[in-house]
């Protein structure tokens, strides 16, 4: 009902609900309070050590549990945020032939050189990889996007440089994890204090809103918990037993 439809009562006021497009503050929830760095500062001084810290099943796990992509049948695969390249790698393992890798950290790039596996490795923003439009079948993003202000830039350069028929894989941080344990992407620096990395609570409905825009249409989800796997790695993990600790999601355009 229009404003001017509604009854008038001086007594009454009518409030009309505007949507603000906003999204939570890691602030609001940050229980480490780590020294923060940028992103690309934070992952310069991880490369070297990143591989024995970062647990395989953040990621690779739900790849593997994923339904609606036929890795094997995938011709070309472009990798934004390839970091050391264990995804590529993973990928190379089911038969993807082509792998091109996109990352903001040269040191990243020099560990992602040494597993041979990409056919071309650029120094570039995931936003702005300055690939060539409309080339590959597959598009994939494993544990970066939690490090971006903003997703819609991501999405738009992923489908800018996709295929007709593409999926966009996308592999994530769960927020509930972030927002629930008050922790963000860390490590273990040189002087033996823990840093953060820069990190931003991207709810999964600015997912869908970003990648809706961009012209994607969600195909699959998958999500997973802190269960026996990771107590057994890990005890101090019980602490946060069936709290949501990553996502992913197939896009199709």
């Amino acid at each position: 009902m229009s404003p001017a439809c509604l009854p008038r009562h001086p007594a009454v006021a009518y409030l009309f609900p505007v949507r603000l497009i906003t999204m939570p503050r890691f602030d609001s929830f940050d229980q480490r309070n780590y020294e923060t760095v940028p992103a690309r500062e934070g992952y310069a001084q991880w490369a070297e050590t990143y591989e024995q810290t970062i647990k395989h099943d953040m990621d690779v796990w739900l790849l593997e549990e994923l339904q609606s992509v036929h890795w094997n049948a995938v011709r070309r695969c472009a990798d934004l945020g390839c970091g050391t390249g264990r995804s590529a790698a993973w990928l190379a393992s089911r038969g993807v032939p082509v792998i091109d890798g996109v990352d903001a950290t040269p040191e990243m790039l020099n560990r992602a050189r040494e597993r041979q596996v990409f056919s071309s490795l650029h120094l570039a923003d995931v936003c702005a990889t300055g690939l060539p439009a409309a080339t590959y079948d597959l598009v994939m993003t494993c544990l970066v996007d939690e490090h971006l202000a903003e997703l819609s830039p991501l999405y738009a350069e992923a489908a800018r440089i996709s295929e007709d028929g593409a999926a966009y894989v996308l592999v994530g941080f769960h927020p509930f994890f972030i927002m629930a344990t008050g922790m963000p992407t860390h490590f273990k620096a040189g002087h033996g204090e823990p840093v953060a990395i820069e990190t931003h609570v991207h709810l999964l409905s600015d997912h869908v809103t970003a990648a809706l825009a961009a012209g994607w249409r969600l195909a699959e989800l998958r999500e997973q918990v802190i269960d026996d796997r990771w107590v057994k790695t890990k005890h101090s993990w019980a602490a946060y037993r069936d709290v949501p600790i990553s996502f992913a999601c197939v896009w199709r355009r």
